[in-house]
């Protein structure tokens, strides 16, 4: 594999069909809407679009208790709509990423229906069945992670099954070969339909310890955080029998060429990494979240680099995720200036990026009053719900933001009518246009694509140096982190600005120090 395969050289543009556009005028968006939309993706200079669930489903979890794999859900389309959608994608040279959900499946498929019928089910050991514990309760002490007990007890045959989410979401057997034989020939229908890919929902839960042993408690558990971390999942997650599994997976999509795997993992630097698997036999592109989760300073987030960086396996390709659906927005996290600092720093370093839809236009925190809450982890613990991170994408400033005709699903934020698509597009200091010139410069410099990546030490607190190399091309990033400005020193050269997170500085040509204003972010080409 080269580094010219299209997932190492591109850019993945996330959508939750949900809240991207709505054609038919009941609020929410589907399919269609998302191919009405590919001219923006093809303008806005990503490379591949990632589409959240659209399998048919109760929607318990919108779209990730799948009763169909094989299936569109009538509120999204049909069938044709997504072929459509991938032959409008691909005549506009853009891939198209699926979801796929095979830890869990809905309580209403047919499986699980079969499965529950009873003991004696030629599908029983598709799911996980166990007996009471000898006080009757759930076998062991697992835990979901919407919150609760991760067992629900079957009246009918006086057995629990286990999910790792929600009761309406049990989790499938992946120790049972007819299951992955199944998920594997799921793959092979998408795939046949076009797909370029799939990123796998939870990937790490796939495997779940033989002996179903309890999971330890937590040392570190702070009262008010989820009831998930309670315990550490050292049996009811990231087992070693997941690579196998993995490996499977990955040998479907290479009988179909330059397919990409992305697997969902929240762990460690040092265990993510081993997503890669042995070999390189795991998922492509172990998704590497934890830019979310470290603190938005230039020394943690240096750190970070470093360690992931020195962490990859050889030829493990790294990948960068700045948000996404189950993730407060990155603007709501750091703020509007230091959001262009992150895309700056998304787009930049070495590896795959993933941007989440209307980041790019800076949407951040809306607030979601609790009469209109719809996600089922609010409901169940209040205060983390994740609604604020999905609602409507802000096309224009017609009603509803462009986004429907109806009242959407979900609440708009309120600055909509200035903070959209379309009052961003010609405006040089805007958002959408920083991200635009950023993914521009991508696909014209191949250190940025593909090229090497060292830190500059610069010795100042809260700046964030670093060089993309190719050949004998250098570009030097500076991310000023801090409010105060800077006043940077450069080895002698000659460096031009290609670009900077505040308009108007492109073409500057620098000497042996750069003024770096608050919060501001540059890229410096070195030889004019």
């Amino acid at each position: 594999m080269t580094d010219t395969v299209w997932w190492k050289r591109g850019t993945v543009y996330q959508v939750y069909p949900r809240s991207f556009h709505d054609t038919n005028g009941d609020g929410v968006g589907d399919l269609p809407g998302i191919t009405a939309r590919l001219d923006y993706l093809a303008w806005l200079g990503v490379d591949a679009v990632w589409i959240s669930p659209v399998y048919p489903s109760p929607m318990a979890d919108f779209g990730y208790d799948v009763a169909d794999y094989c299936g569109i859900d009538p509120l999204f389309g049909t069938l044709a709509d997504f072929d459509a959608l991938v032959a409008e994608a691909h005549r506009r040279r853009l891939k198209v990423i699926l979801d796929f959900v095979p830890n869990h499946s809905s309580i209403a498929h047919p499986w699980f229906a079969e499965s529950r019928s009873s003991r004696t089910s030629p599908k029983r050991d598709w799911y996980i069945w166990r007996d009471p514990a000898p006080d009757g309760g759930p076998p062991n002490n697992w835990l979901s992670n919407f919150g609760g007990p991760a067992w629900t007890r079957d009246e009918a045959t006086g057995q629990y099954y286990y999910h790792a989410f929600l009761a309406e979401q049990p989790d499938l057997n992946w120790r049972n070969p007819a299951v992955r034989a199944a998920m594997h020939d799921v793959l092979r229908f998408w795939l046949e339909r076009g797909v370029d890919g799939f990123r796998v929902d939870v990937i790490w839960h796939l495997m779940k310890d033989a002996g179903f042993r309890d999971n330890p408690a937590n040392p570190d558990y702070a009262p008010g955080s989820p009831e998930i971390n309670r315990f550490t999942q050292v049996y009811s997650a990231d087992r070693p029998e997941i690579f196998d599994v993995i490996a499977g997976m990955r040998a479907v999509l290479r009988d179909y060429g330059e397919r990409v795997l992305i697997g969902e993992i929240y762990l460690p630097v040092e265990r993510l990494v081993a997503y890669y698997g042995p070999d390189l036999t795991g998922a492509d592109l172990p998704f590497n979240f934890q830019l979310i989760q470290t603190p938005w300073r230039a020394d943690a987030v240096a750190e970070l680099v470093a360690d992931y960086e020195a962490a990859l396996p050889e030829g493990g390709w790294p990948n960068w995720v700045l948000g996404n659906h189950d993730q407060p927005r990155i603007a709501a996290r750091v703020g509007q200036a230091q959001a262009r600092i992150a895309a700056m720093l998304l787009l930049t370093l070495r590896g795959t990026p993933t941007l989440y839809y209307g980041d790019e236009i800076g949407l951040g925190h809306v607030p979601i009053p609790p009469e209109r809450a719809r996600d089922p982890w609010e409901y169940n613990e209040p205060g983390h719900g994740r609604d604020p991170a999905r609602t409507p994408m802000q096309w224009d400033d017609n009603p509803q933001a462009g986004f429907s005709t109806a009242e959407p699903w979900l609440p708009l934020a309120e600055d909509w009518a200035a903070c959209n698509v379309e009052s961003q597009r010609s405006d040089p200091g805007s958002m959408l246009t920083l991200y635009r010139r950023l993914l521009a410069l991508r696909r014209d410099h191949a250190a940025l694509a593909v090229g090497g990546y060292r830190e500059v030490p610069l010795g100042i607190a809260a700046v964030f140096a670093y060089e993309r190399f190719a050949d004998d091309a250098v570009l030097r990033v500076l991310l000023n982190f801090g409010a105060a400005s800077q006043d940077l020193p450069l080895p002698e050269g000659d460096w031009t600005v290609l670009l900077s997170t505040r308009a108007g500085r492109a073409g500057e040509t620098v000497g042996l120090t750069l003024a770096l204003g608050p919060a501001e972010g540059v890229i410096l080409r070195r030889g004019g």
